[in-house]
Order: structure tokens, then C-alpha cells, then sequence
């Protein structure tokens, strides 16, 4: 596929800046009008990963279950804790985090790690957060065989009807985590230290979301520290983490409330994370 063929005849100057949206139709048109490109732009991403490693994108299927086993050994084993088919509690929880991890810390690098190509080519920016985005939904996919490979083989008594919401659930992930990617991503451009904080901030995020613990532990915490709690619960990854463990580890329907409230948080997000990148794509090959 020759790239070139995809540059638009006529490219919007910083002279001419559209309002809010304006900004947000010419996003919408981009991707639409550029969907060839971002699919080539995944591909590419995803055969890249590939090669870089002996084991490829396998890693999917392999990263997520040697953690669960670092994690069970530390809670269960360390901790004394035990709780019933606990592999399959934190696994609900970790393969999602690992995608919202993996999407982020892409999407950040997505523009920056192109600048020869943007230098050399006018096309829509936001063609290269929104490959990062569509790779990463591949990635999940592949993910989620361990998952189906420990329900039929160890939790058969787990398996509902209710695994059918997890569709639902992936994709409010998905809207909040474009949001972040697309924000942090026109950030990137100008401070490059976005990347290394992040990476921190997710690190924290992890131990804050109900990842390694439950909404009842966060409860029980609720007497000696009601304000701790509360903030807890603004966490989206409160939602979307337990959204995931009801309808994969409790068999049952999320509390679709909540999930409806960040939700819109993740809309709002996204619309404001949209707007933000295309305000400062014009600058972007000048700062690059």
C-alpha cells in the first residue's frame, strides 16, 4: 500500500481553525476517509509486535496468565487471603487493565514515534492514535482465549449467560480509553515527559482500581476511611473493572447504572480528548 496515496488534496492550515464542532465533523470525516490507512496502520503495528519478540503476540495468552500467577501466589500464598476460583477473580480483572494499559501507553508514543512520516506527508494525525486503538481491540480479542480456555477448563460452574455483557463492558473501556489516548497523545508532542509519567500514574491507577481486590474490600474500608472510599469509587476502573468481574466471575448483569454514569464521563472524555488533538494537529510537524 503506497501511504502517499492517502494524503487529502487540500490540508487545513493553523490559519483556519474551525470551532469545537467543526473540530469534532473534520475528526469524524478523517476516519472515516482514511479508514484504509488505519487498518494498514494496525496491521503494521500488530506484525511489528509480532516480530519483535520469539513468542510474538502470543504474549497475550502468556503476559496476562504469568501475572495472575505472581498475583495469586502473593495474595493467596503471602497474604493468607483465599477466595473462591481467585485466579479467575483477578483474571476478569487483569486482562482488561493490561488493554487499557497497552492502548494508553501506544496512543501516547502513536504521533511522536512517526515524525519522519509526518514531516513528509500531510494526512489526519488522528489516524495514528485510532490505529493504535484498533490494534489494541485485536490484541484484547487474543486475550480473551486464556479466559475462555480457564472457564471451560477449570470453572465450568462459572460459565452464565451473563458472559454476553462483557461486550458491553469492553466497550465503555473503549470509549474512555480513546478519550485518555487521543488527549495524551497531542500532549506527548509538545511534553515529552508524558510517556514516563504515565507509566507511573498507571502503576498507582492499578493499585487504586479493584484489580487485586473486590468492591467489598472497598466497602469494609468505608468505616475507618469514608473519604478514601468515596474517591475510590469516582475511580472508572471501579466500574468498569467490576462490570467485568459480574459478568465473568459472579455470573450476573453489571450494575448498568453505574456503568451508564461512566459512560457518559467516557463521552464527555472523548469528545473533549477529540477537540484537544485536533486544536493542535497543525502544529504538530513544527514542533516535531
Amino acid at each position: 500500500m503506497d501511504i502517499t496515496q492517502e494524503a487529502p488534496a487540500a490540508f487545513r492550515t493553523s490559519a483556519t481553525r474551525p470551532g469545537p464542532v467543526g473540530l469534532l465533523v473534520e475528526a469524524v470525516s478523517d476516519l472515516r476517509s482514511r479508514w484504509r490507512l488505519i487498518r494498514y496502520l494496525a496491521r503494521a503495528d500488530l506484525k511489528r509486535k509480532g516480530a519483535d519478540t520469539f513468542f510474538g503476540n502470543l504474549w497475550w495468552v502468556i503476559d496476562p496468565l504469568l501475572q495472575m500467577a505472581v498475583y495469586v501466589i502473593l495474595v493467596t500464598v503471602v497474604f493468607e487471603r483465599t477466595t473462591p476460583a481467585y485466579p479467575l477473580f483477578i483474571f476478569a480483572a487483569i486482562l482488561p487493565w493490561k488493554w487499557f494499559t497497552t492502548v494508553v501507553t501506544d496512543s501516547i508514543s502513536s504521533v511522536t514515534g512517526q515524525e519522519r512520516l509526518i514531516k513528509q506527508i500531510q494526512f489526519p494525525k488522528i489516524v495514528l492514535p485510532a490505529a493504535s486503538m484498533i490494534a489494541g481491540i485485536a490484541q484484547f480479542l487474543f486475550g480473551m482465549i486464556p479466559l475462555a480456555a480457564m472457564l471451560v477448563i477449570f470453572y465450568t460452574d462459572r460459565i452464565s449467560p451473563a458472559l454476553v455483557f462483557i461486550p458491553v463492558v469492553a466497550v465503555v473501556q473503549l470509549v474512555f480509553s480513546t478519550g485518555l489516548g487521543l488527549a495524551l497523545a497531542a500532549l506527548n508532542v509538545f511534553f515529552r515527559d508524558v510517556g514516563n509519567l504515565a507509566r507511573h500514574v498507571l502503576r498507582l491507577w492499578f493499585y487504586l482500581s479493584p484489580a487485586l481486590y473486590g468492591a467489598d474490600t472497598i466497602a469494609s474500608l468505608g468505616e475507618k476511611h469514608p473519604t478514601i472510599v468515596s474517591l475510590m469509587k469516582l475511580n472508572p476502573f471501579y466500574a468498569i473493572l467490576e462490570s467485568y468481574r459480574d459478568a465473568i466471575y459472579y455470573g450476573r448483569a453489571p450494575n448498568f447504572a453505574l456503568l451508564g454514569a461512566v459512560l457518559a464521563g467516557s463521552v464527555i472524555l472523548l469528545v473533549v480528548g477529540t477537540i484537544f488533538f485536533k486544536r493542535l494537529e497543525p502544529s504538530f510537524a513544527k514542533v516535531l
